[in-house]
């Protein structure tokens, strides 16, 4: 299990971990990436440096760790009243902070420090719990639902690489677009008002 996989600490464990995300964030605003040491987190952070290095290796696997509790969603989605609805929403919001600059930045430093994926993979998670609450929601309401994996790969996935690879003219419209065009639950066919 690597040092990013841990399960979230407590006590002083916990309390380290927030102190270093928080100076790493504050620093980040105040001198930019390209200035940012492990020496100069530490230091913010009233930690020592070989603490960090300890915990994190390296400050890019810092950055990435930041990167992830950053992108993780600190609020279930709203409920607007039926699935288009929220998934709309939920797909236009998800656009807005994923394609800021500060969300491809994060998104840039969680894969960049995690070679092996896994980073990439706690990212998916938050984004299909995400869809899986918005998903139950609409089953509970006795709604057409399409399945998770349906929505990963029709929504989630398109926005993802046009964020990353295609932003030019990325926008809401795109985002509801992609889910005006969603298959429904087992239909097959576009989900309906």
């Amino acid at each position: 299990m690597s040092r990013r996989q841990m399960v979230r600490p407590g006590g002083r464990s916990a309390r380290v971990q927030e102190s270093v995300h928080a100076a790493v964030r504050e620093l980040l605003s105040e001198v930019g990436r390209d200035a940012l040491t492990v020496p100069m987190v530490a230091r913010r952070a009233g930690v020592t440096p070989s603490t960090v290095y300890r915990r994190w290796g390296d400050l890019r696997e810092l950055l990435s760790d930041v990167a992830v509790e950053r992108l993780r969603p600190e609020t279930a989605p709203r409920d607007h009243g039926d699935l288009r609805a929220d998934l709309t929403a939920w797909a236009e919001q998800f656009l807005d902070e994923m394609a800021s600059p500060a969300g491809r930045a994060y998104l840039r430093d969680a894969l960049l420090g995690d070679p092996n994926g896994g980073n990439a993979g706690r990212c998916s998670d938050y984004a299909a719990e995400q869809i899986d609450a918005v998903l139950a929601r609409a089953a509970d309401r006795d709604e057409d639902v399409p399945g998770l994996e349906t929505v990963m790969d029709h929504v989630v996935a398109p926005l993802m690489y046009r964020v990353l690879f295609r932003p030019a003219g990325l926008d809401t419209a795109y985002a509801r677009r992609l889910v005006a065009e969603l298959p429904g639950g087992g239909g097959g066919r576009p989900m309906s008002r």
